[in-house]
């Protein structure tokens, strides 16, 4: 048997998290697999320390739409069997949010969702592309593939997944069109790792807002998942959420996973 500990973090910049300790935290966690999200920053500008850490593979994918903005990247133990980026359209693309690796056991999605927040526009933007990426998994997952999908997807799910829920109802993050979408991805047989382990834990947010003291008081979200095709819940092993770790708006979020 082998286990896989994974990773996934919304560094918002991986630039700025290089300078609050990444490495610190990496060299202490040692994943397998990190998936990060909003890296902001295009390969070259991947902090050397980063990009060159010994015994790991780097894969880099920035947004094409303008600098400095969204982003994922994957550092990863096992050479993947093969990796591609987007979704095969150019209006979603350009937004470098979705990265795809093979590997043995499971197919990867490390993807940075849309946010909604900023206009109605947006959350019209943030739901088709919620429904084309909810098509692609489907697509993969026909094919034979277990899935394993992490990422910050910037929707608390349920009334125990944010502090707030009630002054929230209107709010991008926790809108009804969003949860129902959400809905519809765990009725399609993918399961929330962390409320399928931890079904009543309270208080285990992902991100808190950076206004006020929402950090300190614990008053967040929980926006960043793993999630996995049915198949492979018998492999689960634990989910985590390291709320402790400082450097960005979000906290790295974690999956053990054996084969």
């Amino acid at each position: 048997m082998a286990r896989f500990r994974l990773q996934s973090w919304n560094v918002n910049g991986i630039r700025a998290v290089h300078k609050k300790g990444f490495m610190d935290w990496f060299n202490k966690a040692q994943p397998d697999i990190v998936a990060l999200q909003e890296i902001r920053a295009d390969e070259k500008q991947v902090p050397q320390e980063i990009r060159d850490i010994t015994g790991y593979h780097g894969y880099w994918h920035a947004a094409e739409i303008k600098a400095g903005y969204s982003g994922v990247g994957m550092l990863t133990k096992h050479e993947p069997l093969d990796i591609r980026f987007g979704l095969g359209i150019e209006a979603f693309d350009v937004e470098g949010r979705v990265m795809v690796a093979e590997f043995d056991h499971f197919t990867l999605f490390n993807v940075y969702f849309p946010s909604g927040s900023h206009s109605q526009e947006r959350v019209g933007y943030k739901m088709e592309f919620n429904e084309a990426f909810l098509e692609e998994l489907e697509r993969v997952r026909k094919q034979g593939s277990s899935i394993i999908l992490c990422g910050d997807v910037n929707i608390a799910h349920n009334a125990i997944d944010l502090a707030n829920p009630k002054g929230n109802e209107k709010n991008s993050g926790f809108l009804p069109i969003e949860r129902a979408w959400m809905d519809k991805v765990t009725g399609c047989g993918y399961v929330d790792t962390f409320r399928h382990l931890y079904p009543d834990v309270v208080d285990a947010y992902s991100w808190w807002t950076a206004r006020g003291t929402a950090r300190q008081k614990n008053v967040g979200w929980r926006i960043d998942y793993f999630l996995v095709s049915d198949d492979l819940v018998p492999n689960l092993r634990d989910a985590t959420i390291h709320a402790e770790i400082l450097g960005s708006d979000h906290c790295p979020v974690g999956l053990e996973i054996e084969f």
